[in-house]
């Protein structure tokens, strides 16, 4: 394709023929403002539909101004981005969609993620707006434990169509209504816990107004913290480790871990642990199920199962494969079990007395939460579930200096770990923590080269094969649902053959869920995270899950044999078809 000479603002570029004039701007460093933009290009998806107006550029020739976003790049174009009227135009759109939409994010001085209030602040729009439209009529939907979605803060941008129906192929969100009458909701705009939304957060994470955010619990927790009859334990996930630090302004990949142990101690935390002990707990009961299934031929291949995003999504969308996810519980849904008995029964409390809360990077966790299937005795194994913007939320609330803590060490014995269980939290992490296991099971010969780097890296479907002796297994890899799709399809159809298939529902895996800190998208901060978690794996002592001490503690103590009886009753869960709605 040739390339095309243009100029922007007195500056000559050369860009493909194709390019937009908002991707040519920025080839020569020309910020144009943008709303509904969102061009995820690892992710194969661009929300083009120009509708917030807000990029408006100056074409010589042209009687009217023209959206850069979407706007094609011409031979000899002449284009300026900054002129009195492209301002006073770009000032407009943003009056405009803030006369319908709540006035108090014109004063808010704590809401920095959202993009409307930056851009109104950056064009001095303060106090009240010249225009004044009306409040949704749509009412705001908490029916879910996961996702909160106000009408009246949407400002049609359709970002979270885009992620909902090309990246992540739920087809949940989309356009309902017509003329004034649109909103961005399910179809029906039926209520989002009576939907086949997996709550995976995706929509969240790109939403630039907080039209959409999470189900926020730290009111429950701190109520919690604060009942001198509770015995309050918090979880970490691996991923929150490598993502807390930016909401304190750290370089993405910073890894945090001990800081963020001393945060939740100031907090009030009776007991810290790391959601990594139950990782290895996990690997140890998959690596146990995959094995049985190979040697009983037994249904394969064998599914992962930590993530709650794409089970619930496999559930709506493939009821005829749900005998084919192993039937291990999520590692904090583990962890919740195993506090409220084993670890409870060591402390001589009544479990009706602890609170188990897990800090995540995931929206997800909090709907499985609340499932009834993930309870014993009637209690929940995970009481609430808090994301990563959320902690970091609670350590700004209560003055907490974070950069200058001084780094903190888990509690025991639910808070040791190797390195296995850290690389949960980038895609392909699981399935390599659970062949880290599983190989020296089966050869019976200690693992060398400890690291699987056949099954790293971002792209969002790839397959590998494992030798472990004559046995060779083939591996299948997926991150984001729509990648989730084709891969089930394909085994469905019998079109692939494998024998262990990991899947993540968000970008990257844990690392770049809904509950993180917003990177919009953007696919460089998630390689710097997955980057930090395989840094923190070098840096164990142990690497592989079953060299965990305590865990194995926990089997000679109370559990018995891998996935024996009583591990299966604690540990494992079941599956039930949901509709298509």
């Amino acid at each position: 394709m040739a390339d095309v000479k243009i100029k922007i603002n007195d500056k000559e570029v050369t860009v493909p023929a194709g390019t937009t004039v908002l991707d040519a701007a920025k080839t020569v460093n020309v910020k144009i403002p943008t709303l509904c933009h969102l061009n995820l290009h690892e992710l194969k998806a661009v929300n083009k539909t120009a509708t917030c107006r807000v990029c408006m550029v100056e074409i010589e020739g042209r009687r009217n101004l023209a959206p850069a976003c979407n706007t094609v790049v011409q031979a000899g174009m002449v284009i300026r981005t900054s002129t009195p009227c492209v301002v006073k135009a770009r000032r407009t759109m943003v009056e405009l969609l803030l006369s319908d939409h709540p006035k108090d994010c014109l004063n808010c001085e704590k809401n920095q993620k959202c993009d409307l209030q930056k851009l109104a602040a950056e064009l001095g729009i303060r106090g009240e707006a010249r225009y004044q439209g009306a409040m949704s009529a749509y009412p705001a939907d908490s029916s879910s434990h996961a996702i909160y979605r106000n009408p009246e803060k949407c400002i049609l941008c359709r970002r979270c169509e885009t992620m909902c129906n090309q990246v992540q192929t739920c087809g949940v969100l989309s356009a309902v209504g017509r003329g004034f009458e649109t909103v961005v909701a399910p179809a029906f705009n039926l209520p989002m816990a009576e939907t086949m939304c997996t709550f995976c957060g995706q929509c969240v994470a790109v939403c630039p107004t907080a039209a959409l955010t999470e189900i926020n619990n730290i009111r429950e927790v701190w109520q919690a913290i604060n009942n001198k009859d509770k015995v309050v334990l918090v979880q970490t996930a691996p991923a929150v480790r490598v993502a807390l630090g930016e909401e304190f302004g750290m370089e993405p990949g910073t890894i945090v871990t001990g800081k963020m142990v001393s945060a939740l101690r100031e907090l009030g935390f009776d007991k810290v642990f790391d959601t990594d002990f139950a990782a290895d707990l996990t690997i140890i009961e998959e690596a146990s199920e995959l094995m049985h299934r190979i040697e009983s031929g037994g249904r394969l291949p064998i599914l992962t199962s930590c993530c709650p995003a794409w089970v619930k999504f496999i559930e709506h969308q493939f009821p005829e494969l749900l005998d084919v996810p192993s039937t291990c519980k999520s590692p904090h849904e583990m962890f919740g079990a195993i506090a409220k008995t084993y670890y409870a029964r060591k402390l001589g409390i009544d479990p009706a007395k602890m609170v188990v809360v897990s800090i995540m990077p995931c929206l997800a966790k909090k709907n499985e939460a609340a499932k009834a299937e993930l309870k014993n005795d009637n209690l929940r194994n995970v009481d609430y579930v808090l994301t990563t913007r959320e902690l970091a939320m609670m350590i700004k609330e209560s003055g907490i200096d974070f950069e200058n803590l001084v780094d903190g060490d888990f509690d025991h014995p639910l808070g040791e770990s190797t390195g296995a269980s850290v690389i949960f939290g980038a895609t392909g992490g699981v399935i390599e923590a659970a062949l880290r296991t599983a190989y020296e099971w089966v050869t019976r010969e200690p693992l060398e080269d400890i690291e699987f780097k056949q099954l790293r890296g971002i792209e969002g479907l790839r397959e590998a094969t494992v030798k472990m002796k004559d046995l060779e297994l083939r591996i299948g890899i997926a991150h984001e649902l729509g990648n989730a799709r084709t891969l089930l399809e394909m085994v469905r159809e019998g079109k692939e053959q494998f024998h262990a298939i990991e899947i993540m529902a968000c970008p990257g895996g844990c690392v770049g869920g809904g509950g993180q800190p917003y990177h919009h998208g953007d696919c460089g901060v998630i390689k710097k995270r997955v980057e930090a978690l395989y840094r923190e794996d070098r840096g164990k002592d142990k690497r592989k899950s079953h060299e965990n001490k305590d865990v194995l503690k926990l089997y000679q103590e109370y559990l018995g044999e891998f996935y024996g009886e009583k591990a299966r009753e604690l540990l494992h869960t079941h599956y039930t078809p949901r509709e298509l709605i």
